[in-house]
């Protein structure tokens, strides 16, 4: 017995010394676990086609990866990228011209104020809105560079991963502290989760704002281009939306005197857009897994604090892989102590008749 406590002790200390290496070197490692995240997403997204280009079509591994990781960019990448550029641009020129544009909302507020007769921002609201556009562009133009700066880690990492995608894989199984059945769904199911907020969150958003740019350039709407952009952000948060865009938009078209414009972008995204997210969502549910609202939610929170815009699909997958380690923990381990705990009381029920019978 004093030899089994023993190795146990042992175990402990030398998980414990992993565990303390861990922390320390994700501490000191952390401002890259974005690039991280985004190589095993993209790792997760082409090892099929690296498999087959590698294994069927007898490509080099070097060349394989090149491919992959240049088509990434091209097909993934570059439109996000000429996204934010056109952001930033815009975010850029709002707070080089925060006074133009102060005035420009201070004469909304005033024409709303003399049509229904509330005041919606106070000289001091206005102030603090012009102080908060200034101060903002140093921090989005730094979180554009970081965004940067993970994309160069996240590729140097994408490509030692594909090349050495077969054996990594053999590894993992290997060393993951799971029965073969649990680690083989936890493989399938966290393909699956990829799937879902890497490719389908983005794709439903993107829909939705190729969809509003259509009513922007037919209603005359100014800077279509810009409040595109910002649909396709906004349309990637949980329960607003791209609402989050079109309502205030339709507003702010009333309260200018553009009536019939400010009519029919709302009518148009509560009839078009709002319609555009279901069909999206049900045509991609038999490929993509149904992420509950309450994990997006959450998800968006969380990911956002800690690593930005792209925090929007990291978020998310990080709580559904996070629910999916607590189920297979207890398939793994729970379930075994209950079957052992429902045999321990068969066992006395049994024990007890027999005590039962004996005394009769």
């Amino acid at each position: 017995m004093s030899y089994l406590d023993n190795d146990r002790l042992k175990q402990m200390g030398f998980l414990l010394l992993v565990v303390f290496l861990a922390l320390l070197l994700f501490m000191e490692l952390y401002t890259f676990f974005p690039g991280f995240l985004g190589a095993v997403t993209l790792y997760v997204l082409c090892r099929k086609w690296m498999f087959r280009l590698v294994e069927n079509r007898k490509w080099k591994k070097n060349l394989a990866a090149a491919l992959l990781m240049v088509s990434s960019f091209l097909i993934i990448l570059m439109p996000i990228g000429m996204l934010v550029n056109l952001l930033t641009a815009k975010v850029a020129y709002a707070a080089t011209h925060s006074t133009e544009l102060i005035n420009s909302v201070k004469a909304a507020n005033e024409h709303v104020q003399q049509t229904i007769g509330i005041d919606l921002l106070s000289d001091q609201r206005l102030q603090k809105l012009q102080e908060g556009i200034t101060a903002f562009l140093p921090g989005f133009l730094g979180a554009t560079f970081n965004t940067l700066t993970a994309i160069a880690i996240m590729y140097f990492i994408l490509y030692f991963m594909l090349v050495n995608g077969r054996k990594m894989e053999e590894d993992l199984y290997e060393y993951i502290p799971l029965k073969e059945a649990n680690v083989e769904r936890l493989g399938k199911e966290f393909n699956t989760l990829v799937f879902a907020n890497a490719v389908g969150i983005p794709v439903i958003a993107i829909v939705q704002g190729v969809i509003s740019l259509i009513g922007y350039l037919v209603f005359g709407v100014p800077q279509p281009m810009f409040w595109f952009v910002i649909t396709c952000f906004t349309a990637m948060l949980p329960v607003v939306g791209a609402a989050a865009v079109y309502v205030p938009l339709g507003v702010y078209l009333l309260a200018a005197g553009s009536t019939w414009q400010g009519v029919a972008v709302l009518v148009y995204g509560f009839g078009v857009v709002g319609t555009s997210d279901n069909i999206a969502r049900l045509l991609l549910a038999k490929k993509i897994a149904d992420v509950h609202p309450l994990i997006t939610i959450f998800g968006v929170i969380i990911g956002v604090s800690l690593f930005g815009f792209i925090g929007l699909i990291f978020g998310p997958l990080l709580i559904s892989m996070f629910i999916l380690l607590l189920q297979i923990y207890s398939n793994e381990y729970l379930v075994k102590r209950r079957d052992l705990n429902k045999r321990e009381v068969l066992k006395r029920d049994v024990i007890r008749k027999d005590k039962e019978d004996d005394q009769r």
